[in-house]
C-alpha cells in the first residue's frame, strides 16, 4: 500500500443529525426539546461525529413549513447548550432561511447547509462570507412540498451538475472560501436519479468544492431493499457508503454515527 493509495481511500469527516422537529422522516418528535436535542448531539459525538448538524424544519417529502422565528426557537438554545459543553463542536445549520442562518451563526454555529442550494435566499452566501463559515450548496428540485410530484429531468446527472457548479460560483463571486457541495439524494428525485448520481458521484469532483453526500436512511435504500422503516436502514446506509468509499467524498451526513465510526474504523485498519 503506498501513501498516495492510503491518502485516495481517506475516510470522509461524518455529520451527524440531530433533527429539533416533530416531523423528520425518521426521528421526528425524537429531540424536539432542547435536553434531549442536547444529549443526543453529545452521543453523536461521543460516537465519533466531526460535525453536528442541527435542523428545526423537517425537509421531508410534503413537510409543511416553519416560521424563521418558530425555527430559531428550536435551534438556537441547542446549539448555545453544545457550544457551552463542547466549545470547539463544529456545528452545522440546517436551514434554508437568511434569519435562522443568522442567529445560528451567532450562537456558534460554524456551517451553514442550505438544501434550497440559495434558492429560496441567495443573501445567505452573503452571510457565510461575512462571517467566514463555510456553506453547503445542496441541489433540490422544487420545495419539499413539491420535490417528489413527478420529478423530471434530461439529464440528471448533467442537470445537478449545472446546477452545483452554477450556485458554486455564485458564491465564490460573494466571498465565500469553504464551500460544500450536495446532489441532494431524495430531493425531488425518482430511485433511477438518485442510483444515476450515486453511480456518477467521482463526476461532482470536477467542481472546485467539497463533497458532501447525504443518503442516511433514505426512501431509496428501502425501496430497493424492501425495509420500510427508515430507522432500520443504517446498515443499508453503511454499506452504501463503503461501496461509495473509493470516491472522493469528504463529509458523509448519516443518522446512525457509531455505525459509520465503525466502517471508518475498518478502512483505516485494513487499507
Amino acid at each position: 500500500m503506498t501513501v498516495m493509495q492510503k491518502d485516495f481511500n481517506k475516510f470522509p469527516k461524518i455529520m451527524g443529525i440531530v433533527n429539533v422537529t416533530p416531523d423528520s422522516f425518521s426521528d421526528g418528535g425524537n429531540y424536539y426539546n432542547r435536553d434531549d436535542a442536547v444529549k443526543q448531539a453529545l452521543t453523536l459525538i461521543e460516537d465519533g461525529a466531526d460535525i453536528i448538524d442541527i435542523g428545526g424544519e423537517s425537509s421531508r417529502p410534503g413537510a409543511k413549513p416553519v416560521s424563521a422565528e418558530d425555527e430559531i426557537k428550536r435551534v438556537v438554545p441547542v446549539i448555545k447548550e453544545i457550544m457551552r459543553l463542547v466549545p470547539d463542536c463544529l456545528i452545522s445549520i440546517d436551514t434554508t432561511k437568511y434569519d435562522v442562518a443568522s442567529a445560528a451563526v451567532d450562537s456558534g454555529a460554524s456551517i451553514i447547509n442550505d438544501i434550497s442550494g440559495l434558492e429560496f435566499d441567495e443573501r445567505i452566501a452573503g452571510l457565510a462570507a461575512a462571517h467566514s463559515v463555510a456553506l453547503v450548496i445542496m441541489h433540490i428540485n422544487g420545495t419539499p412540498q413539491t420535490m417528489q410530484q413527478n420529478p423530471v429531468y434530461y439529464n440528471v446527472v448533467n442537470e445537478v451538475y449545472d446546477f452545483l457548479e452554477r450556485k458554486t460560483e455564485i458564491a465564490k463571486g460573494a466571498g465565500v472560501n469553504d464551500i460544500y457541495i450536495d446532489v441532494g439524494i431524495g430531493f425531488g428525485k425518482t430511485l433511477e436519479h438518485n442510483l444515476s448520481l450515486l453511480q456518477n458521484i467521482d463526476v461532482f469532483t470536477n467542481i472546485n468544492a467539497k463533497l458532501l453526500l447525504g443518503l442516511s436512511r433514505k426512501s431509496f435504500l428501502g425501496a430497493l431493499l424492501g425495509i420500510d422503516k427508515p430507522a432500520e436502514r443504517d446498515t443499508a446506509t453503511a454499506l452504501v457508503h463503503s461501496i461509495l468509499l473509493r470516491n472522493k467524498i469528504d463529509v458523509i451526513r448519516v443518522h446512525n454515527v457509531k455505525l459509520l465510526s465503525m466502517l471508518k474504523q475498518l478502512n483505516e485498519s485494513i487499507l
